[in-house]
């Protein structure tokens, strides 16, 4: 099975393609990317975006990652990505998003973050999906909560980030909570 374009109301979620490399590069290179998330490396060349993306053209095994490029509808290019990492034998999966920086607050990781949760329980049939956060970085377990997950943990000096252990926020949705957070989010 060949990874899906994915489609919400303002962007679309597909397969990264060879030609998104320079604008991959553009984007995820921002220091404030960097800063903000726990394992994209900085500086951010034009040659780890062409190996990322050639590694993601197929993603067609079971298991694995699914990685998205999202594209905003109206501008027809590249804002950001996605992904989920999935551990097939436990029916579970970790989210992972960013959204560049001239994108911000306009909502884009919300709607990321519900398309990629529904496409986790409904299409891929998982039981449970986690995502991270640097404690430090509260936008983005607020774009967690309004995508219907909660808060499951925090661990302590959890990750090595410019020389220093910095907390992380890890928040969580199961299979059988998913319906009723989906209702109660597009109620909202």
């Amino acid at each position: 099975m060949s990874q899906p374009t994915l489609e919400t109301e303002r962007l679309i979620l597909r397969p990264y393609a060879p030609e998104d490399a320079q604008r991959l590069t553009e984007l995820i290179g921002d220091w404030k990317i960097f800063d903000t998330t726990e394992r994209i490396p900085h500086p951010y060349t034009v040659e780890m975006a062409q190996e990322f993306i050639a590694t993601n053209l197929d993603r067609s095994e079971p298991g694995g990652h699914s990685a998205f490029g999202i594209e905003s509808r109206s501008e027809g290019r590249l804002i950001g990505g996605t992904g989920l990492t999935i551990n097939d034998i436990n029916r579970r999966a970790s989210l992972g998003y960013w959204i560049g920086v001239e994108y911000w607050g306009h909502g884009y990781t919300t709607e990321t973050a519900r398309e990629m949760l529904r496409y986790g329980f409904e299409d891929l049939g998982l039981n449970r999906i986690e995502a991270q956060f640097l404690k430090r970085n509260p936008a983005s377990g607020r774009v967690m909560a309004k995508a219907g997950m909660r808060p499951e943990a925090e661990f302590p000096e959890y990750a090595l980030k410019h020389g220093v252990f910095e907390d992380v926020v890890q928040y969580v949705l199961y299979a059988s909570e998913f319906a009723v957070a989906r209702d109660s989010v597009e109620t909202r």
